[in-house]
């Protein structure tokens, strides 16, 4: 694997444990498509590092299992700016 790829996977992986955040999130911090985020979390980070790759994969269940909820709270803000906007 290049040297490169190598120190992004670090990276990303560092930072979504340091900030708790989801693969979308890095993504956009790191200006990569969540696609690459997954991958190099999932599959290059096992190759590169078992012990920091098991920290990760355990944010990853947790924020797959908390899925439901937060698209939940999403669609329920996003209906009460809408209802806010209508009674203006």
């Amino acid at each position: 694997m290049k040297q490169d790829i190598e120190i992004r996977v670090l990276e990303e992986a560092e930072y979504i444990l340091k900030e708790k955040l989801t693969v979308r999130a890095v993504a956009k911090i790191f200006n990569i498509s969540k696609s690459t985020v997954h991958y190099d979390l999932s599959y290059r980070l096992k190759k590169i590092n078992k012990l920091l790759y098991d920290k990760v994969n355990k944010l990853l269940k947790f924020n797959l299992s908390v899925r439901h909820i937060r698209g939940g709270q999403a669609t329920k803000l996003r209906y009460k700016k809408d209802k806010d906007k209508v009674k203006k």
